[in-house]
């Protein structure tokens, strides 16, 4: 069996090897979407096969949509070229359950897949965009997709050079500039929806776009009634949402039982912006998407294949609940921790009682005191499933040095939030933490880039890991000493942390903890194990 619109007809092939085939006319659907687009979407990686275009499938499926989605790649165009087009924009997702089950279904809702990176291919989204038939234009191009300045805070080259010109280089000048093909070819309403993985992600997205307006308008370059149409809200709505699916990377396990199951389309690719593909995708069964139902002009029916739709507060509550307390820190926490104990599956982790032990008590005992109640889903339920089912699943592939990558980034939301909030209680106190504290400690061990073993490891990338290292590159393995000289500018780092740690009363144990971790080889296990004792669970 090969991916390919006419391989689709050979059903019982399909059937016998357990894989899922469109339930619709996906010739009918193509020449729907072409006529009347719905829905544009921009990111073609694995989150968006597997999620965002699995749920179109769904509604396909039970004819309540005719539209199918189209998706546009403006970062890696090798993912359109590689991909998408040799296998008639058709994808193998493999759903990958806690229970042993595997799901495997073609997934053909993609009516169309674009490399913007080509002109012609990038003059087809501007003639979607300015049909007023578009409801809606989603995103998974990452959080950095939407960042405009460097970290110096100057205007990226490219962004600068698209202001300078109403050029379209950068990513979101062309976001921007097909707004505006919109705008002028009649102001017609339109909901863009990030469902990126980053906090108020819709605000995001707005700033971003808008800036190129304000930009463009300020020099002459459209009029000013643009920039007032981008910040219209019931012209262009920047709702916000919250997005949760594990998608690792094609899994060799994965590629070899498919072709047991005599699918031959497997081969993975890496593209020259590392970016790892193949022409199926893996992911867990769990998934959550919460939007704020702000649509100017309307949107598919996406609640009947789960999606909540809710307003604007409790979107940031159940990314707060889920951010903060319910999975990335618990996700981090074994990151760090697997990458010095020598750990390269997520699932492994969980198997380890020391490692149980500490995620328990960051998300049960530390977190869930001062976790945010959205109300339309349970945080200890949340917390539930994620350390009896989605954590320890041994069929995701998913490893601690995929999850360690930007650490320093992800630290304020998925720690520092809990720490603040221990600050401002009443009650608790934020000197009573103990397996956050060890966690940080860990990371920071962790930059030295050795292992609990004493064997040089690779430090998983991170923006800030350069000026980080500079600080600790001289402490040793099993060196003894007063760390703090050396600690102290990483600890009191606000940016990284959310709060100063020494004002949270929490720096020094930090330092201890490293010390103790430090010691020589084996002591990440040992002090793991002293602090976790007794801890976990509720």
């Amino acid at each position: 069996m090969k991916l390919g619109n006419a391989e689709l007809a050979k059903k019982e092939l399909w059937e016998r090897a357990g894989i899922l085939l469109p339930r619709f006319d996906r010739n009918a659907m193509i020449a729907e979407t072409r006529n009347a687009p719905e829905w544009a979407h921009f990111g073609a990686g694995n989150i968006f096969r597997a999620f965002p275009a699995a749920l179109q499938q769904s509604l396909l499926d039970q004819g309540l949509s005719r539209t199918g989605i189209i998706v546009a790649e403006g970062y890696d165009g090798e993912i359109i070229d590689r991909i998408f087009a040799p296998y008639d924009n058709l994808t193998l997702a493999v759903t990958l359950k806690a229970d042993g089950g595997i799901e495997k279904r073609v997934i053909g809702s993609i009516a169309e897949a674009l490399n913007l990176e080509r002109p012609e291919q990038f003059s087809v989204l501007r003639d979607i965009f300015r049909s007023p038939s578009l409801k809606m234009v989603s995103f998974t191009i990452t959080e950095k997709g939407y960042s405009l300045n460097s970290r110096g805070g100057a205007f990226l080259p490219a962004v600068q050079a698209d202001f300078d010109s109403c050029g379209t280089t950068s990513y979101i000048g062309k976001v921007a500039a097909l707004l505006m093909e919109r705008y002028k070819a009649g102001a017609f309403p339109i909901a863009m929806v990030s469902m990126d993985n980053c906090s108020h992600n819709g605000d995001k997205l707005f700033a971003a776009v808008s800036a190129f307006a304000d930009q463009w308008a300020d020099r002459g370059f459209v009029d000013k009634d643009f920039a007032a149409y981008v910040r219209d809200a019931a012209k262009v709505a920047f709702p916000w949402s919250m997005i949760d699916k594990i998608t690792p990377r094609p899994d060799e396990g994965v590629r070899k039982m498919l072709e047991e199951a005599g699918f031959e389309d497997t081969a993975g690719r890496v593209t020259a912006k590392q970016t790892y593909i193949a022409p199926f995708v893996n992911a867990e069964e769990t998934q959550y998407l919460v939007i704020e139902d702000s649509f100017p002009n309307g949107r598919p029916p996406l609640e009947k294949a789960g999606v909540l739709f809710t307003g604007r507060e409790t979107v940031d509550k159940v990314e707060k609940m889920k951010v903060c307390t319910c999975l990335n820190p618990l996700h981090t926490s074994l990151a760090v921790f697997g990458c010095l104990l020598g750990y390269t599956k997520i699932s492994d982790e969980m198997k380890d009682a020391d490692l149980v032990a500490l995620v328990e008590a960051v998300g049960y005992r530390e977190g869930l005191p001062v976790a945010v109640d959205p109300v339309v889903l349970s945080p200890k339920a949340f917390i539930d499933q994620v350390v009896r089912a989605r954590l320890p699943n041994p069929f995701m592939p998913d490893t601690p040095q995929r999850i360690a990558c930007d650490t320093s980034q992800k630290i304020p939301i998925r720690f520092g939030e809990t720490i603040k909030a221990y600050l401002a209680s009443e009650t608790l106190k934020a000197e009573d933490l103990r397996c956050i504290p060890l966690t940080l400690a860990a990371w920071v061990r962790y930059l030295l880039g050795v292992d609990d073993a004493g064997n040089a490891f690779a430090v998983s990338p991170d923006p800030l890991y350069e000026s980080l290292f500079a600080h600790v590159k001289r402490i040793k393995l099993g060196g003894a000493g007063d760390f703090h000289d050396a600690l102290r500018p990483i600890l009191s780092d606000s940016s990284i942390f959310a709060v100063n740690l020494y004002d949270a009363g929490l720096g020094t144990r930090v330092e201890g903890l490293f010390a103790e971790m430090a010691a020589g080889v084996g002591m990440v296990r040992k002090t793991l194990r002293k602090y976790t004792a007794g801890v976990g669970g509720l």
